[in-house]
């Protein structure tokens, strides 16, 4: 099966950028957005990075209905 990469449903603050990623990696969201907040303090660029990933990145499909 191949993997995409989407913006999260469940995992999310303010786009879901980050639990996107946290998914995608199998890693724990609050780590990717602890390792964010530190390259936006760092090098500044982060907020407009997460910016432009929530445009470009698509939001992940609904998930199917429960059975009756």
């Amino acid at each position: 099966m191949e993997r995409r990469l989407y913006r999260s449903r469940d995992e999310k603050m303010i786009g879901g950028v980050c639990g996107g990623l946290a998914e995608y990696f199998n890693v724990d969201p609050t780590l990717v957005r602890l390792v964010w907040v530190i390259i936006t303090l760092v090098g500044g660029a982060g907020v407009l990075l997460y910016i432009v990933l929530w445009v470009i990145i698509p939001l992940a499909p609904p998930p199917p209905p429960a059975p009756a």
